[in-house]
């Protein structure tokens, strides 16, 4: 809507006042009433558009919401004669500087796309699976809306919706205009690997229809030809395993920092099974039983009561000393090989004493180190 369309009525109550002879279109000052009328103190007719930065765009846009206001608290980014100038091109949304950061994940089926996409979903990217590549200049102006909180998005996309990803390009010129930040990683392997891959699966390929898993390949390859010339990173996994995939997407987007460990301590008694969910057991029965101090029996490894007991038994200081060591070697190698939990299963008889001091000490060695970590007491106050 134009503005003599809001204000219907307005130039020909004027003309009727003023100088009837002017033959002057409407279009050609489009922007003279509103300044007259603001100079003699007259409203504007925009009612509670006017003074909060909306302009002529109406509330489509977030109008009144203040941020378009240009520099010093002008109510528009532009100015004519007094009045707010909106040209109709200015692009919806938040500074360039807020523009997530993008990567597109694509490639042969079989070849690794799902496991490239869980390796950046752990250092923290928002991850979308088989998004139609129309919507992803959507999905970047929703992440860049979110003040911060979606900073880096990846994009898996395949073939599986053709018709969708015929759309792929003209998304990707889009996302150029728009000045994205943004990388191709395209995951290949050669023929046998894919058919192998598929076969120990009993899966067939998305493409082969009818035919043979060596005609979806085919088929494939064909169709994505282009995007691989287009890739920024071309990584073959003809010969890598889950591992040493993993290790590649850290190289690339890790940066210079090491992949982030989370570790769970938990304490837990024997006599309740062990936890199904453990990577490391260790076992606090060689130490004495507090159970056994009539006056530490009824409490628990959190008061200072037990745990100054148990650290003042031979042997219980050594170990943490020592574990903690094999910790710090263990946690290394899992970082190496792409692992991102581990959980440390601390027990001891009824998980009330022993195991609940040592898990408390062991998990503040964890957070000396730089881990991550989270305590349970999986077993306190079952007794």
């Amino acid at each position: 809507m134009t503005e003599h369309d809001e204000r219907p009525g307005t130039r020909q109550d004027r003309a009727e006042h003023e100088h009837a002879h002017r033959d002057t279109a409407p279009q050609d000052r489009p922007h003279q009433e509103p300044a007259e009328q603001r100079a003699a103190g007259a409203p504007t007719g925009r009612g509670s558009h006017a003074g909060h930065g909306g302009g002529r765009d109406g509330g489509g846009n977030g109008a009144g919401s203040g941020d378009d206001r240009g520099p010093g608290g002008d109510s528009g980014p532009a100015q004519d004669n007094g009045a707010q100038v909106s040209t109709g091109k200015e692009k919806a949304g938040v500074p360039e500087a807020a523009i997530p950061e993008l990567v597109i994940i694509s490639g042969m089926s079989g070849a690794g796309r799902s496991t490239a996409a869980k390796c950046l979903e752990d250092l923290g990217w928002f991850v979308v699976d088989n998004l139609p590549p129309a919507l992803i200049p959507t999905m970047v102006e929703l992440g860049a809306r979110s003040q911060g909180n979606v900073a880096r998005i990846a994009v898996v996309v395949d073939v599986r919706g053709r018709r969708f990803f015929d759309n792929l390009r003209e998304s990707l010129a889009d996302l150029d205009s728009r000045g994205v930040t943004r990388r191709i990683v395209f995951l290949e392997s050669s023929d046998d690997t894919l058919v192998r891959r598929f076969e120990g699966v009993r899966r067939p390929h998305p493409l082969q229809g009818d035919g043979r898993i060596v005609d979806g390949i085919a088929a494939e390859r064909e169709l994505l030809r282009e995007l691989r010339g287009d890739a920024d990173l071309v990584i073959d996994t003809s010969s890598l395993n889950v591992h040493e995939l993993r290790a590649k997407m850290d190289a690339q987007f890790a940066g210079e920092e090491e992949p982030e460990l989370r570790a769970t301590v938990m304490s837990f008694g024997f006599k309740y099974g062990l936890p199904v969910d453990a990577d490391l057991v260790v076992d606090m029965r060689f130490l004495p039983n507090p159970h056994w101090v009539p006056e530490l029996r009824p409490y628990t490894g959190l008061n200072e009561e037990v745990a100054s007991y148990v650290f003042e038994r031979p042997g219980a200081k050594e170990f943490l000393d020592r574990y903690t060591e094999l910790l710090r070697l263990v946690a290394a190698g899992y970082r190496r090989e792409g692992k991102r939990y581990v959980t440390i299963a601390v027990g001891c008889t009824g998980g009330k004493h022993r195991s609940v001091a040592m898990s408390e000490k062991l998990a503040a060695r964890l957070v000396a180190e730089g881990v991550e970590t989270v305590v349970v007491h999986r077993d306190m106050g079952r007794e």
